[in-house]
């Protein structure tokens, strides 16, 4: 991790931890074969809970404007700066993904770039919604949850009218606890034991929620202030590297002490019954008795006008890229004027073709530009 880069403590934000408890990028968490590197970057643009896959990157499409005076909910974590409630903040959020299968025979990710999130749960409140899921055994278990996550979020009570940030919490988790709960039948049935970790992003109003089980990663851009000052208006043009997500892998102290109370073994090369590294993911039936468990973390934030844009990546780019690298590399081709579809393609290729990640790689960038 780069030296410029903070976990999640943000100034303007509020973290939770999971009800559970509590975390080499190369290193797959299932072993497979590797071939040589072959390139792509595909548009898999998520409508209505199924994914439409083409070949091919283009400029992102209808920029989601979001624009809401209060944010009215009762609780502390809800509670509004006063500056916040009397000024309007309005954005476009910009967001593309770009993919590669590294030296993988195959690609086991998947994503969902959906800037209006609302389906068939219209309401006043803005909504999108972003996601990348990193497969693991196979491709069957991040498809399923790219395809159902999200319907399942929503049907769980996700704010629609005024937000209620405790409420938007417990949606997700228990979208998170549904989608699981269906994939693991669904896998019974099928008799396949793949699994997917996740780094989620809801962008609810001006509130952002990120949520993650596993290794995949969110970084978020923001601008500094100069030493001293509590003036937004005061913005430098330096950015700095916060990481929104917590790791969640067997070898952790925290995740370590909960797999071994529900009777795993994690062995001396640090991965769950000597085969599995990361300790929280989607479906891996045949792991969910000894301790692997698909509850999230959940993280909630403010956007103000310090917030610049976010790095969605799967292990595979953060295995090749720091947090503050990424930022800044990511930072230098938005301000030549690149789209951000070219900068999520650019990223990817650096990172497979320059960094030589050998595994699949896939990132999603969002740019929150304001009008």
């Amino acid at each position: 991790m780069s030296g410029g880069s903070t976990q999640p403590g943000c100034g303007n934000g509020d973290s939770d931890v999971s009800p559970e408890g509590p975390n080499t990028y190369l290193n797959p968490k299932r072993e497979a074969d590797l071939e040589t590197p072959d390139l792509t970057a595909k548009k898999l643009r998520t409508e209505a809970g199924s994914a439409d896959n083409a070949a091919g990157c283009e400029e992102a499409r209808n920029p989601l404007v979001v624009s809401d005076k209060v944010d009215k909910g009762n609780e502390a974590d809800q509670q509004t700066r006063d500056s916040d409630n009397t000024r309007e903040l309005a954005f476009e959020i910009e967001a593309d993904a770009a993919e590669d299968k590294g030296s993988r025979h195959s690609m086991e990710d998947a994503w969902v770039v959906l800037l209006d999130a609302s389906l068939d749960h219209p309401g006043k409140l803005r909504c999108a919604h972003f996601a990348i899921y990193d497969g693991h055994g196979g491709r069957l278990a991040a498809e399923y949850a790219q395809k159902h996550l999200h319907g399942n979020v929503l049907s769980s009570g996700l704010p629609r009218e005024l937000l209620d940030t405790k409420a938007a919490k417990r949606a997700i988790l228990d979208g998170f606890r549904k989608t699981d709960d269906s994939l693991l039948q669904e896998s019974a049935a099928g008799g396949w034991q793949d699994g997917a970790t996740a780094v989620c992003v809801w962008v609810l109003g001006q509130k952002v929620f990120v949520a993650n089980v596993g290794d995949a990663k969110a970084v978020l851009a923001r601008s500094t202030l100069p030493d001293g000052s509590q003036n937004p208006s005061d913005v430098v043009h330096s950015l700095k590297a916060i990481v929104l997500t917590r790791e969640h892998k067997a070898i952790y102290p925290q995740e370590r002490a909960r797999i071994q109370k529900a009777g795993g073994v994690v062995s001396s090369n640090g991965r769950l019954q000597g085969r599995l590294e990361v300790s929280r993911a989607f479906g891996d039936r045949q792991f969910k008795k000894v301790g692997v468990v698909a509850i999230p973390d959940i993280h909630s934030f403010d956007l103000t006008d310090r917030e610049q844009f976010i790095i969605l990546g799967c292990d595979g780019l953060w295995g090749v890229f720091g947090p503050s690298d990424a930022v800044d590399f990511v930072q230098k081709l938005l301000n030549e004027g690149l789209p951000v579809t070219a900068v999520s393609r650019h990223l990817v290729r650096e990172a497979v073709r320059e960094r030589r990640c050998k595994d699949n790689c896939t990132a999603l960038v969002m740019v929150f530009k304001r009008n």
